[in-house]
């Protein structure tokens, strides 16, 4: 996990990596701190997904510029294109189906 500390790191992060996932919390968030220990043991499935951290105590215009609006929120990038969101309440094992369906149709057509 790579934390991000300003707009121009995530940026830069999203674009460097095929499959790049943005975990955003704050740092008085109880569920923020449940869900990323899940998250961290969901992703070792998916080798690809490279997965970063912001606080939005820490980025405040993380907010704006990804339109979150309540935390954690959780967003799948491939390519440049958020193609997952997720916010608040997260159902890991739903989670999981579709990042697997998105993940296993990119690495096949790549094979």
């Amino acid at each position: 996990m790579i934390t991000l500390t300003s707009l121009t790191s995530v940026e830069k992060f999203i674009e460097e990596h095929q499959f790049s996932f943005l975990y955003v919390s704050r740092t008085n968030c109880g569920v923020c701190h449940v869900i990323l220990p899940q998250l961290k043991e969901l992703l070792k499935e998916f080798p690809l997904v490279q997965l970063g951290h912001i606080n939005a105590d820490d980025v405040e215009e993380i907010a704006g510029r990804l339109s979150i609006f309540t935390v954690p929120a959780l967003l799948l990038f491939v390519d440049g294109k958020e193609i997952i969101r997720e916010a608040r309440f997260v159902q890991m094992q739903s989670l999981q189906d579709r990042i697997s369906k998105v993940y296993n149709m990119i690495v096949q057509e790549t094979d």
